[in-house]
């Protein structure tokens, strides 16, 4: 049972979105929230829900739905929370492993899997990709993910929004079946055919207060209307349901208990092993780890001539920026590798949160995937490079270097890139984000202009800068100021005057700020995505 007390809800600038809002829903009741477009529907069942807590008034929970229990909540916004790119089974295989106790043997998972298939009738479905769904199925796809763990109680966000009738209708009788098994259902719905099959409604008024709370028979008799569209109409001025009980039902079969929850290391684990999947289904991700690399190769290619860092005829613009476009493309290939990672799967990631995700692993499973890839692509590029003769041919050990170097610098682009994805809301604002971060590591790195030279404001943003301290890094170990000191090239002292220090630190020094740098992004990502995606909320009894 949920019981709702006084709750009220402030938007930003302290604009009220909910006011006073007290209401009872019984156990196995199916409740539909109604009302006006910006009544608060949305806002109210957040608040039941606990995904954003109500900032007055208090929502308790008691029984077997108590959301402390780990997997007792379902919640299913109005976005797909499954990804479109796997096929649905797998798709539901990596749901149960996240939902469904620790310790759970995989052929009960599978058994979980393929019940929930049956039960929304997507068997035949199971292997099709969930981009290639209808709308329907795709929202009956993330529905299935929230049955896998049994919830006590099951919030919905407009389910049947962009439904056609016939397949409204039986998505809610299948909602029907659920209630009538002993979940508690609440939805929020724009259409009003939904309202038939629901044990009560509520009815908020345009400015967030209840209007009323009660059976749909009653709400007509108290709005003094024949239709609940006419309800509507009082604020601002189907077919029958088939038998799904026994679906959901399963006499013989013990109900799940709350269990422990999956540890950080499992999460990580299936987190990782997710990601892998997903990265080699997506066409524009796969297109992107490609076409990167392939680029700034080209641009080397046809830019830099061969030899510039040759003892005998040095050439110090070509070895700057030879070593700058380097750095840069370390932490280009970064940078839009982690852009995408994030934003598209936030309705997942909110969704799965509520099931007791942490961000930690989270976060660290798709540096995990990405970082192998990135250590593949920063090896081949110096490689060409070398082959192509626009680096010198020194010892194993120095490759070495360069390669931690540039891998380290990879890795702070990385952890930026997530944490912008992190705080974005779409793909198109982290495109839009992405020339605003290569332009100061551009400007401010110390290839264009010497630090040294540079005005005291430019000097103290470099430092903040990831690509400065790898350009520095990979100058150190090619002996860059050795290089320009010797030979027959006039301009190698008193370009080497203008650098002054900047490449006589050790390369150990570089690599640290690096890693600092890895490790405030990703910690900063974690806290936004914990800000922006809230735990699972305690139960009060």
């Amino acid at each position: 049972m949920i019981e709702v007390r006084g709750v009220g809800q402030r938007a930003g600038g302290g604009r009220r979105t909910l006011r006073d809002v007290s209401l009872t829903i019984g156990t196995g009741e199916l409740v539909a929230i109604i009302g006006g477009s910006g009544a608060g529907k949305t806002t109210l069942l957040d608040a039941i829900a606990g995904v954003r807590p109500p900032s007055e008034g208090e929502v308790r929970r008691s029984g077997d739905g108590a959301p402390g229990a780990g997997r007792g909540l379902g919640y299913v916004p109005q976005d797909d929370i499954v990804h479109r790119e796997m096929p649905l089974r797998r798709t539901l295989r990596y749901a149960a492993g996240l939902r469904l106790p620790a310790g759970t043997p995989p052929e009960r998972a599978e058994r979980a899997v393929d019940a929930v298939l049956d039960a929304l009738a997507l068997t035949g479905r199971a292997g099709q990709r969930v981009g290639s769904l209808s709308g329907g199925e795709r929202k009956r796809a993330s529905i299935a993910a929230e049955l896998l763990a049994r919830p006590g109680v099951f919030f919905l966000d407009e389910p049947t929004s962009g439904l056609d009738p016939a397949t409204a209708a039986e998505l809610m009788g299948l909602l029907r079946g659920l209630a009538d098994s002993g979940t508690t259902v609440v939805l929020t719905t724009h259409q009003p055919p939904d309202v038939a099959f629901c044990d009560q409604v509520a009815v908020l008024a345009l400015d967030g207060t209840l209007a009323f709370y009660g059976p749909p028979d009653e709400a007509l008799a108290e709005f003094r209307a024949g239709r609940v569209e006419d309800i509507y109409l009082r604020l601002a001025g189907g077919g029958t349901p088939h038998d799904w009980t026994a679906r959901f039902a399963r006499p013989g079969e013990a109900e799940p208990g709350a269990g422990r929850r999956v540890g950080a290391w499992q999460q990580w684990a299936l987190l990782t092993r997710r990601n892998a999947d997903l990265l080699t289904r997506s066409r524009l991700t796969l297109a992107v780890l490609a076409g990167s690399p392939l680029m700034v190769l080209a641009m080397f290619a046809v830019l830099f001539r061969p030899g510039a860092f040759s003892p005998a005829s040095p050439s110090p613009s070509a070895t700057v920026m030879i070593l700058f476009w380097i750095a840069f493309g370390g932490f280009f290939f970064g940078l839009t590798y982690g852009l995408l990672q994030i934003c598209p799967e936030l309705p997942v990631l909110r969704r799965e949160r509520l099931t007791g995700l942490r961000v930690g692993p989270y976060v660290l499973a798709k540096a995990a995937v990405l970082l192998p890839l990135l250590a593949v692509v920063d090896a081949a590029m110096l490689g060409v490079l070398r082959w192509l003769d626009r680096l010198p041919p020194v010892g194993w050990r120095t490759y070495g270097e360069l390669l931690v170097t540039l891998l380290l610098c990879s890795l702070a682009a990385l952890a930026l890139g997530l944490l912008v994805s992190a705080a974005v809301t779409d793909p198109a604002q982290a495109t839009m984000a992405l020339p605003m971060l290569c332009f100061p590591q551009v400007l401010f790195v110390g290839a264009i202009l010497p630090v040294p030279v540079m005005a005291a404001p430019g000097r103290w943003l470099s430092y903040a800068m990831s690509n400065r301290w790898a350009f520095e890094g990979l100058g150190h170990s090619l002996g860059v100021e050795g290089l320009w000191a010797s030979g027959r090239s006039p301009l190698g002292p008193p370009l080497l005057a203008s650098y002054g220090e900047t490449f006589g630190r050790p390369v150990a020094l570089d690599w640290a700020v690096l890693g600092a740098f890895s490790a405030v992004f990703l910690a900063a990502t974690g806290a936004v995505l914990a800000h922006r995606t809230p735990n699972a909320p305690t139960s009060s009894e």
